[in-house]
């Protein structure tokens, strides 16, 4: 395997999950019957440029079809991380009504909508049908396609440069990096912004977070590594924030190295010697990583083993990719959990690719009376917790096996998280 951003050989395994199905890929009645397609699921890291990356199994349209089922706006958590985010901006960069804004991977315009409100004019670009529908259906402009080179000389022709560009969440999803950052360098203005959020590899490391590893995801990245990247985009680093949203991620500032006059913040220079203490740049930090992800499936299976035996009844919440990499690592079906409770309308009535748990509405989770209900996204587990007040009154327990197992009963504690 070659790397993907700087083409030198890479050889160095950071985990062998064995084979999965796309995360997304949630199954139908009648999709009960047919086969599913397995791919392997392997992360290996370049030693040249310390970019973590999945081994190329299937073209990205298999994991971004249309009926992509994630839709971000159904976590409050996110819809406030979304508009803390805008009005931030705004703040920090003076952005008024004759500012232009283009959101790349908006999804279902959760993020996108506050700027339309701000008075400013925005742009999505989002590639799926199901989420560019439910844009659209807020009154939002969307472009269906991929962000490419390609497309933004196109965006650039038709109209005019972007102010701020956010991408949150998609750098790790795009197989082809190099054209997909270079992209940004075209449609930024010359004095304009673009903003990154994305897992921080180091706290997928440091907490064994290896459920976040799925085929969507085709890099998992480092500011060493997006740093790279970027240079070779024409893109400058000049800030980084640390932030609590997905188990610990970062929002990386940039502009154009030709034209952004932006000064270097000292939290860059800091966080590229955070990582390099930790052992990024070396095969450090990445030896026993498997061994701890393989941990986190035993002590969790073992849970779920003994539940059944003593009869208690274990349900789930959150039909997140994540969870189903974490269910079919650890090779649970519907014996050890019985059902996964979701908000989202396009998952429920259909089946968990891989382990053909059955997705169902939330609220008749209480007609069930779980024992226990396993929080698949813990990223999320107070919002989870607060949205189940009524069970958590009643003693069920919720379960988080990432990075540890930990189970938390609230009637215990006399209150709900």
């Amino acid at each position: 395997m070659q790397c993907r951003h700087c083409n030198a050989p890479v050889t160095l395994t950071l985990i062998d999950l064995g084979t999965a199905p796309p995360s997304n890929a949630y199954l139908s009645a009648e999709q009960l019957n047919s086969p599913e397609t397995w791919l392997p699921l392997r992360v290996l890291v370049c030693e040249s440029c310390w970019l973590a990356q999945t081994e190329d199994m299937a073209d990205a349209s298999l994991y971004f079809d249309g009926e992509y089922a994630y839709f971000s706006g159904f976590s409050r958590t996110w819809l406030d991380h979304s508009r803390r985010y805008v009005t931030a901006m705004i703040d920090r960069f003076g952005l008024t009504n004759s500012s232009h804004v283009v959101e790349v991977a908006a999804n279902d315009g959760s993020l996108l909508q506050f700027v339309r409100d701000a008075g400013i004019s925005c742009l999505g670009v989002e590639p799926t049908a199901s989420t560019a529908a439910a844009a659209r259906a807020k009154g939002l402009s969307i472009v269906q396609d991929f962000f490419s080179t390609a497309l933004a000389r196109q965006l650039v022709a038709a109209g005019r440069p972007a102010d701020l560009m956010a991408a949150n969440n998609v750098l790790a999803h795009v197989p082809n990096i190099n054209d997909f950052t270079a992209a940004f360098a075209i449609l930024l203005s010359p004095e304009g912004v673009a903003t990154f959020e994305f897992p921080h590899l180091l706290r997928l490391l440091e907490e064994t977070q290896f459920d976040t590893i799925y085929h969507e995801h085709f890099s998992y990245l480092s500011l060493t590594a997006v740093t790279s990247i970027f240079r070779r985009a024409g893109l400058s680093v000049f800030d980084v924030e640390e932030l609590p949203t997905h188990g610990g991620s970062l929002r990386v500032f940039a502009q154009r190295t030709d034209s952004g006059s932006r000064p270097t913040s000292a939290s860059v220079s800091r966080i590229l010697m955070t990582e390099q203490q930790a052992g990024l740049k070396s095969r450090t930090a990445y030896t026993g990583f498997q061994r701890r992800a393989e941990q986190v499936k035993h002590e969790f299976l073992e849970f779920l083993v003994n539940a059944r035996r003593s009869g208690k009844k274990v349900a789930a919440y959150g039909a997140a990719a994540k969870g189903n990499t974490l269910l079919n690592f650890a090779g649970v079906r519907p014996e050890l959990i019985s059902c996964v409770a979701d908000r989202n309308p396009a998952k429920r009535g259909k089946w968990l690719p891989g382990s053909r748990i059955p997705i169902i509405d939330y609220r008749p989770l209480e007609s069930i009376r779980p024992d226990y209900i396993v929080i698949l996204p813990w990223n999320i587990r107070q919002e989870v917790i607060q949205q189940l007040a009524t069970l958590a009154d009643t003693g069920c327990g919720f379960v988080t096996a990432v990075p540890r197992l930990e189970v938390f009963i609230p009637r215990k504690w006399g209150r709900v998280a």
